[in-house]
């Protein structure tokens, strides 16, 4: 199962409303507050990397007050 981590930049002000609107995300299975270069720590899992695609860039990018993103993908070795 692909699974996808984001790291989330929030316009000062708007962590807790990013947190509540990507917490319902289909696909978004965790996140967390964090202090530091970032704001949110989401992981996502999806069926297929086009949902997990889908997923990142149309509903956790998608989500206002978010102005910057980094995502790791997870690898299977």
């Amino acid at each position: 199962m692909p699974v996808g981590f984001v790291l989330i930049t929030t316009e000062t002000g708007a962590e807790v409303s990013v947190h509540e609107a990507v917490s319902k995300i289909t696909g978004v299975v965790g996140q967390w507050m964090i202090f530091g270069s970032h704001d949110l720590f989401v992981k996502v899992e999806a069926e297929d990397e086009g949902e997990l695609t889908k997923c990142i860039v149309h509903g956790v990018r998608g989500v206002p007050g978010i102005i910057e993103t980094r995502t790791l993908i997870g690898a299977e070795i």
